[in-house]
């Protein structure tokens, strides 16, 4: 009998040994968890108080249901916006971001602002017309009709915000490839060479087009800014930022996402520490030419057709 029953008391003791670290385990987790969670609540709202950008008015937004056959792919539309001195907008930055969160890709579509659009409801004009005219949702609904493209979310910066963002999130510069001096109206001087351009840097270098390459050398800059985001995002110091720049977003960005939504999604694809962004500009090569109207100046006319079919090919090798 006291064999059997020293026998039974180890087997005892290790069953409260295991149980006792399973609660440790628990309680660690919890606290881990709550951390974080404060740690990204206090962040977010550091962000937001450091901020206090003007104003962005973009209207009503009826975005495109998803695919049923694809729900992990969104469509957003971003419009980097300029106050013309009237107190209206025109959308200098014209994009759409295609990003399938299964996949872990996403594909950027830039559109030229001085493309002649067909744009619902009023006379055909430039494309970068389209918000000044009706907002958010007849520079989607112009982009989504000429194109055929869904557009689920949106996204509006003012440019003079788009600096502060910047210098939120990389308090250290993002670094360019800067290839000429750049200068004309664009508030600093660049010289060439690779370097950590700051917020208002970035903001001349990404709007600069005063050479012979023009709107088309703005945009390919534009995605080149793009592109050095996406690969500074995914520095351990850029995910500490996270929260505090998802705060600041939530003062500077108007869109339709909820600031639980921006935090969440942020969050996301810093997670995943990889995102494949290819890029295309619109028009193609051999797809358009320059002509001009009297009531829209000088203008880019653009074959519909193969432009329809480029962004089809492109997307559909997401």
């Amino acid at each position: 009998m006291d064999e059997q029953l020293d026998e039974k008391i180890p087997h005892r003791r290790k069953k409260r040994r295991k149980l006792r670290v399973g609660r440790v385990f628990i309680v660690f987790l919890l606290l881990f968890t709550t951390t974080i969670s404060a740690y990204s609540y206090i962040q977010f709202k550091k962000g937001k108080a450091m901020t206090a950008g003007n104003i962005i008015d973009p209207g009503e937004f009826q975005g495109d249901l998803l695919d049923p056959k694809n729900l992990t792919t969104e469509n957003y539309l971003l419009l980097g916006i300029d106050n013309d001195g009237s107190g209206k907008y025109r959308t200098d930055t014209m994009m759409v971001l295609s990003w399938d969160q299964a996949k872990g890709t996403a594909h950027l579509i830039s559109f030229m602002r001085d493309i002649y659009a067909q744009i619902p409801g009023y006379q055909s004009y430039k494309l970068n017309t389209a918000y000044y005219l009706g907002g958010v949702q007849t520079a989607k609904e112009t982009i989504s009709g000429m194109f055929n493209i869904p557009i689920h979310h949106y996204a509006v910066v003012d440019f003079d915000n788009f600096e502060s963002i910047m210098d939120i999130a990389f308090p250290k510069g993002l670094e360019m490839n800067v290839q000429k001096e750049m200068s004309e109206k664009i508030g600093v001087t660049l010289t060439p060479g690779v370097k950590r351009l700051n917020g208002k840097e970035l903001l001349g270098y990404a709007r600069f087009r005063a050479d012979n390459e023009g709107d088309f050398g703005r945009v390919n800059r534009q995605q080149e800014v793009i592109q050095a985001v996406k690969d500074e995002l995914f520095s351990v110091r850029t995910i500490m930022q996270a929260p505090k720049v998802a705060g600041a977003l939530d003062n500077f960005v108007q869109t339709d996402l909820t600031s639980k939504d921006e935090l969440t999604k942020v969050l996301t694809i810093l997670a995943k520490r990889k995102l494949d962004l290819q890029t295309l500009r619109i028009p193609v090569e051999d797809s358009y030419s320059f002509t001009s109207y009297p009531h829209a100046g000088s203008v880019i006319e653009i074959n519909l057709d193969k432009n329809r079919e480029a962004i089809r090919s492109f997307l559909a090798t997401q």
